[in-house]
């Protein structure tokens, strides 16, 4: 398993360790059958940030495992996110799915103080609440950090397409 825009199995580090209860979750891996940021899967989305923001925090010296247990729940909600938009009246999604994903995960286990904001408010200032930890201003940076790098970076499947194609076309030359 691994994230966006690194090549390290995640498995093998101790960022894993903080997650893997987390990933037995079946709410939890429904997340790989939504389409998210265009290029990848909710799942894939919730992975790299949660990684990246346990990174973070570590460097930082703030509660890495909290950011991570947070960042793997953050996009917790189990609709396309076009169809939500289209109901009348419009509904917007950016504003309220930090509110369904923090609902959801506490159906599925008890959050600290800070998971559940860095849940509620990853999308501050579209929240218009204040987030209360720093690890939250964290978040909402790495939120679109993921986001773009998810838009920019080609899926793995084509880029190691793209490298045996290379590889074939080398032979060949020789």
């Amino acid at each position: 398993m691994h994230v966006t825009g690194s090549r390290k199995e995640i498995s093998e580090t101790e960022y894993y360790a903080v997650i893997a209860e987390l990933l037995e979750y079946e709410e939890v891996q429904e997340l790989k059958h939504f389409r998210h940021h265009i290029r990848t899967n909710r799942f894939q989305h919730c992975l790299n940030v949660s990684y990246y923001q346990y990174k973070l925090c570590r460097f930082f010296g703030l509660d890495a495992e909290s950011a991570a247990r947070a960042g793997l729940l953050h996009d917790l909600y189990f609709y396309e996110t076009k169809e939500y938009t289209k109901s009348k009246p419009p509904i917007r999604h950016s504003k309220h799915h930090p509110e369904i994903a923090l609902e959801n995960a506490e159906k599925l286990l008890v959050l600290n103080d800070k998971e559940r904001d860095m849940i509620r408010n990853h999308m501050f200032p579209m929240t218009f609440v204040m987030p209360k930890y720093p690890e939250t201003y964290l978040i909402t940076l790495v939120d679109k950090y993921c986001a773009v790098l998810e838009f920019i970076l080609p899926k793995p499947e084509h880029s190691r397409k793209f490298s045996r194609h290379r590889r074939n076309a080398q032979k060949s030359l020789s």
